[in-house]
């Protein structure tokens, strides 16, 4: 345990946090997601539910602000509007993290192919369907 971080982020999952560089990206995804068929790297946080351990992640990563969108969110089938309660859930801890940035939509295969390409995704297992969402690092300013 150290003091000031959430016990939610294991020494894997801090240990991949601080690795990632610049324009990474890290998908935290629900307990149905393929992670390990998915996954360049996985981090599992069984027992966790999504909304804590996105909050965790969000205490100690940057998002980036070179870019025009660097939240993301999966959607329910090819809905790309509706919001399920998760991810008004999702919206809702960004905001309080980082009131600045939205969260963006991505349907189904879009989402899907940039949770491939990401640095790393944590397994989470949240029950709940569609629980996904993607983060992009920034960088922390001298």
């Amino acid at each position: 345990m150290l003091k000031g971080l959430d016990p939610i982020l294991s020494p894997d999952l801090l240990s991949t946090l601080r690795a990632m560089g610049h324009g990474d990206e890290i998908a935290i995804v629900d307990g149905n997601y393929p992670g390990v068929e998915h996954a360049r790297r996985l981090v599992r946080l069984d027992g966790v539910a999504l909304i804590p351990a996105l909050d965790a992640v969000l205490s100690v990563l940057p998002v980036d602000d070179f870019v025009e969108e660097a939240i993301f969110r999966s959607t329910y089938r090819q809905e790309r509007d509706r919001l399920e309660p998760v991810h008004r859930e999702i919206i809702d801890c960004c905001a309080r993290h980082e009131p600045d940035r939205a969260v963006a939509p991505l349907v189904g295969a879009d989402f899907y192919n940039r949770v491939r390409a990401a640095h790393t995704i944590v397994q989470t297992s949240e029950p709940r369907l569609y629980a996904n969402v993607i983060l992009r690092k920034g960088v922390i300013y001298p």
